[in-house]
């Protein structure tokens, strides 16, 4: 995918900028992004397998359930938002699922 391809010169870029920027996918917090808060690839890629499975073993895609996500995942780099002068409270820190320090 194209995303993955640029994915590690978006937060650099905004970082330049002072923009603290909030990401999608826990991915771009290695690149330096300030929070990242979405769904979890890891729960994502499991269903996907589950459904693939079913698919395969012959189930119509018309009767497979519409899912959404139901684990949502928060990083807060805290080296990101020392740089960009950003005070991260305790009460988010607290509630984060990953913390790059």
């Amino acid at each position: 995918m194209l995303i993955d391809v640029v994915r590690p010169e978006i937060p650099p870029l905004a970082a330049e900028s002072k923009l603290p920027a909030l990401y999608q996918q826990a991915a771009f917090a290695s690149s330096g992004a300030l929070l990242c808060y979405g769904a979890s690839q890891k729960q994502i890629g499991r269903r996907t397998a589950y459904f693939v499975d079913r698919l395969l073993r012959g189930a119509r895609p018309a009767d497979l359930p519409v899912e959404q996500p139901i684990l949502f995942e928060l990083t807060v780099n805290l080296k990101t938002a020392a740089e960009l002068g950003v005070k991260i409270p305790d009460t988010l820190l607290v509630q984060a699922d990953r913390v790059i320090e």
